[in-house]
């Protein structure tokens, strides 16, 4: 066994990292670089406060507004007022300028205070897909215009990029954008576009050429109400039901050359980099949900009583909930460790398929044993369990499938 290089860090700390619960370490250039997953207390002061306004202000009516698909305006607006769709951006546009990590901690303290993942799902969409691409690649009269409102809730973000036969195979898609002077103008069609329904502000993606692939495409920043873009019926949906879905159709819709976002030609590096975010940070809300049942499961096996003791006591009960707390805490260490690699500015692309991948899938796992330990109870409407299981499907399939997200960890393992 080869022993350390002792000048960059001691056999000692090697032992302390390995042996301590919340440090780790990522290997780089052949020495150690320390992480620390616990969170600072001006972290752990911001998560507690996000679990409280979530418990008490975004729970009201959700079985109902699930049922009928009703998107909570208000929310959105309180969730604004708190700084929620602020957190990465910079302060001069009305932001609270935080970090990767602080912006997960947040968000992981909506997911278990909070009951509307629609909701939730919905706010992350609008600032990974829209807010995101724009403070990295608008210009500086883009971010003026609509960063600030895109901070304090008066607009909400779409993004279009999906088309009926350009799913996983995003960068085949044939929405066409051509020049005409100094403007330009698209035709096609864009599907599952979260938020579209209530959406001011739309991100969208079209190309020169389909014949090109990721070089033909471009981004475009287009207001609602532009002529020429129009959204379709709203989309039913199994689960985020209180997230709204629709299409958007572009025919004819000419716009500025104001509109591009980035260069023309880089739409695939625009959506690559909000997709890298969204991956790394979606699923925080999922997080702090499977934490939330978690305890919910252990509390109810201990007070819950069979054949005369605490049902916790039966080995197909206790190993159920045992899955779901090593399900939660290896998710929370690849989410935290991927927000780690963005805020050190390191290539975070497989970390975040990887976190998108687990989270994912164990989330749907761990839903299923909730139900599972509640019985025919958690199988009933009144007791959420049923909605947050519909929810976690999706999780498997936006941001890239897992399919998708096995093909992006193959890639960087060069396979």
């Amino acid at each position: 066994m080869r022993s350390p290089a002792r000048d960059d860090i001691s056999f000692a700390e090697i032992i302390q990292i390995v042996a301590g619960a919340q440090r780790w370490g990522v290997i780089s250039e052949n020495r150690i670089i320390p992480m620390n997953f616990e969170l600072t207390p001006e972290q752990q002061t911001l998560q507690k406060a996000a679990i409280e306004f979530a418990g008490s202000e975004l729970n009201s009516n959700v079985i109902e507004r699930d049922a009928r698909q009703i998107f909570s305006r208000e929310g959105w607006q309180k969730c604004a007022s708190f700084g929620v769709q602020g957190m990465p951006l910079p302060k001069e546009y009305g932001g609270r300028g935080a970090g990767p990590i602080t912006t997960i901690a947040m968000m992981e303290g909506l997911g278990y205070g909070g009951s509307d993942q629609g909701l939730l799902f919905a706010i992350n969409a609008h600032m990974w897909t829209c807010s995101i691409p724009l403070l990295k690649y608008g210009t500086p009269a883009q971010k003026e215009k609509y960063l600030p409102g895109l901070c304090d809730g008066r607009l909400i973000g779409a993004n279009g990029a999906s088309e009926p036969n350009a799913g996983s195979d995003i960068f085949s898609m044939q929405t066409r954008v051509t020049k005409d002077g100094s403007d330009y103008v698209l035709n096609g069609r864009k599907i599952f576009v979260t938020n579209a329904p209530v959406a001011d502000l739309f991100v969208l993606y079209a190309t020169v050429d389909p014949q090109l692939g990721a070089a033909g495409i471009s981004g475009f920043v287009i207001e609602k109400g532009t002529a020429g873009l129009r959204t379709g019926e709203r989309k039913d949906k199994m689960g985020l039901r209180t997230a709204l879905m629709a299409e958007v159709v572009l025919e004819n819709c000419r716009v500025p050359a104001t509109a591009l976002l980035g260069r023309e030609g880089r739409g695939a590096e625009v959506f690559h980099y909000s997709m890298a975010w969204e991956r790394a940070c979606i699923l925080a809300t999922c997080l702090g949900t499977m934490r939330r049942q978690l305890e919910r499961c252990i509390n109810y096996a201990r007070a819950r009583t069979q054949f005369g003791q605490p049902i916790g006591k039966f080995q197909s009960v206790a190993n159920r909930i045992v899955d779901m707390k090593l399900r939660y805490e290896a998710a929370r260490l690849l989410i935290y460790k991927t927000g780690w690699l963005m805020q050190e500015n390191k290539s975070a692309d497989m970390d975040a398929a990887m976190a998108k991948l687990y989270v994912s899938e164990s989330f749907v796992k761990s839903c299923l044993d909730a139900i599972q330990i509640h019985g025919g109870s958690g199988f009933m409407t009144e007791l959420e369990l049923e909605r947050e299981m519909r929810d976690s499907v999706g999780s498997t399939l936006y941001s890239g499938t897992s399919e998708i997200q096995r093909n992006i960890i193959a890639r960087g393992l060069r396979l």
